[in-house]
């Protein structure tokens, strides 16, 4: 066949790329939660025939990153779909990165009836059951307290949906008619991607569809070689801690070799009974990430970009778990660590590349209820979750930016009157945390602060990071502020919380969030300004 020039190089990358950002609206438009309709809670991606990421959305990327090995699960279980086939999988140790991200694989037929590839799409759920509303209970010793456990299944097919499984899907969560609202435009998103690989086939025909396909994974291997070449050879380590107990470390040593780069998790503390155990996919999946970012960011997003890196973690380590580790908040807070332990690595060999740590957590906020708990908002079920922004760590061309999602999610933020219509909860505060970034040449951006009231008797969980060790400035930047977890009760009486814990509130109770700054890269000036 003839050679994709430069131009039909350009042309295919970012038809590939459109269908995957289309998935993503139709998703958003087509659901039924808040967190993914509001907060863009999700992610879209397509791939070969072999199971190879091809292109990527802008979303979320530690749904990204872990995705194509939910992808491999499925293809181990069931060999090559057919098409029309919808799969669904959550299961952490098959695939997935904690319970409540639901990822569906579709088939994609041609008009001949071949297999063109698959889309993919990861919706994060709300609520799948578990010991707490949210399935991220802190009091979780083993991932059965977590929620409904899904290896690959199918749940569509030509005929339509399998209504058997989403009863059963839906039956273990709290809010059972959300769960098969998100299901179903899980579905749709994956019709839409469907179609518009059809229509790419129907005009280059099948074969041409592959040949480019594989172009654009060779092109983006191509550009990270030259990229990682640009690197210092060595052997660069780094360890950091999680906020468990005494403190869980996660150690990385990068061996940067050529155009070849290896992390090796070796001698990271061993997998603990609290959720903050991350599978293989979300370290693979924070790896890729700083990858991606220090190597050619500008590279197309696909399988060619990750085929220079490999990444070694002992089995049964915190970034390794092994069955039956419970892993909610492994996906959400420990992928956050990975990313500063390596970014810290990395600085060794280029600090003029890297920023300074960012708030190195995703403040994750969860409150719900089952229900009946109290006459003034009736018995209706609701379970809310949110991540919220913080400062990001001051780069080496610019300030870090304040109030934003950073490291493993790309989320945006719920509404405060998207809050208020859908929950029995009050906003009383939203505002950026002044003077929390971290000083520096080129400052930290500061975090946020969200105040809420329950409206009626229900269940908080937090789980957060950085509340005792602050993030990391470089270069001479200064750290940024720890985050805080307040809690008020109705008659006036305060606690600061821990960084993780499950608590019952009461109605009137309100809970504040004060998240995290970035650290400041760079000196200060001398007269102790910016």
């Amino acid at each position: 066949m003839t050679e994709l020039s430069a131009v039909e190089l350009e042309v295919f990358r970012h038809a590939l790329a459109g269908v995957a950002e289309e998935m993503g609206v139709a998703l958003r438009r087509a659901a039924y939660s808040p967190n993914i309709k509001e907060r863009a809670d999700c992610s879209a991606a397509v791939f070969d025939r072999d199971g190879e990421m091809v292109a990527q959305a802008e979303h979320i990327p530690v749904h990204l990153g872990a995705m194509p090995a939910s992808v491999r699960a499925v293809l181990d279980t069931y060999g090559e779909l057919q098409p029309g086939q919808q799969v669904c999988v959550n299961d952490p140790y098959l695939g997935g990165t904690h319970l409540p991200d639901l990822t569906i694989v579709a088939a994609v037929g041609g008009e001949s009836g071949e297999l063109l590839g698959y889309v993919a799409n990861r919706a994060h759920h709300a609520d799948v059951g578990g010991a707490a509303p949210g399935s991220m209970p802190a009091s979780a010793t083993e991932i059965a307290m977590e929620g409904v456990r899904i290896p690959p299944i199918v749940v569509a097919d030509a005929e339509g949906e399998r209504d058997d499984v989403l009863r059963l899907i839906a039956a273990n969560s709290r809010t059972p008619g959300e769960r098969r609202g998100d299901l179903r435009a899980q579905f749709a998103a994956n019709h839409v991607g469907a179609r518009r690989l059809r229509e790419l086939a129907d005009r280059l025909g099948p074969q041409r569809l592959w040949q480019a396909m594989a172009a654009v994974c060779d092109y983006s291997d191509r550009r990270v070689r030259a990229a990682v070449q640009q690197i210092p050879d060595g052997c660069y380590r780094y360890s950091d801690v999680l906020e468990v107990g005494d403190g869980v470390t996660i150690r990385a040593a990068v061996t940067v070799a050529g155009d070849e780069v290896t992390i090796d998790f070796a001698g990271t503390d061993p997998q603990i009974p609290v959720n903050c155990n991350a599978v293989f996919a979300v370290t693979l999946s924070s790896a890729m990430f700083v990858f991606r970012m220090l190597t050619d960011p500008a590279a197309p997003p696909n399988g060619g970009c990750y085929r220079a890196l490999r990444v070694h973690a002992p089995e049964g380590s915190v970034v390794h778990a092994r069955f039956p580790a419970p892993t909610a908040a492994g996906n959400v807070e420990t992928s956050q660590r990975i990313v500063d332990v390596l970014l810290g690595a990395f600085a060794q060999a280029i600090p003029e590349r890297v920023p300074a740590a960012s708030q190195g957590t995703m403040n994750n906020l969860l409150i719900g209820s089952s229900g009946g708990c109290s006459a003034e908002a009736g018995n209706a079920p609701f379970s809310y979750y949110e991540t919220l922004g913080g400062g990001e760590g001051g780069t080496p061309d610019r300030p870090g930016m304040s109030g934003v999602h950073t490291g493993m999610t790309n989320t945006q933020n719920t509404p405060a009157e998207a809050m208020e219509l859908d929950y029995p909860l009050r906003v009383w505060r939203y505002e950026l945390r002044s003077s929390s970034g971290g000083a520096g040449a080129h400052p930290g951006g500061d975090g946020l602060v969200r105040e809420v009231e329950v409206l009626t008797d229900c269940t908080l969980t937090v789980q957060s990071e950085r509340r005792e060790h602050p993030p990391w400035g470089l270069c001479g930047g200064r750290p940024g502020a720890v985050g805080r977890n307040i809690l008020r009760r109705a008659d006036g009486t305060e606690d600061e919380l821990p960084s993780k814990g499950t608590w019952q509130l009461s109605c009137g109770d309100r809970i504040r969030i004060e998240t995290p700054g970035g650290g400041g890269w760079g000196r200060p000036a001398p007269d102790g300004g910016p």
